[in-house]
């Protein structure tokens, strides 16, 4: 199973607020997943990633 990452952990990695984390799941620039809080996979995290590194 594929490893849920909270979005206070992703915020931490990426260096940047929660709130900026909601605008890219928002605009649908990073898929998340409302599993009692938001959740966003390591697959998804790295897809996000190389989008925002090919720009």
């Amino acid at each position: 199973m594929e490893k849920l990452m909270t979005l206070e952990e992703v915020a931490r990695y990426l260096r940047v607020s929660e709130r900026t984390l909601f605008r890219y799941i928002k605009s649908g620039k990073l898929r998340a997943y409302r599993i009692g809080q938001w959740r966003i996979t390591e697959a998804d995290l790295k897809e996000f990633l190389t989008k925002v590194s090919n720009v």
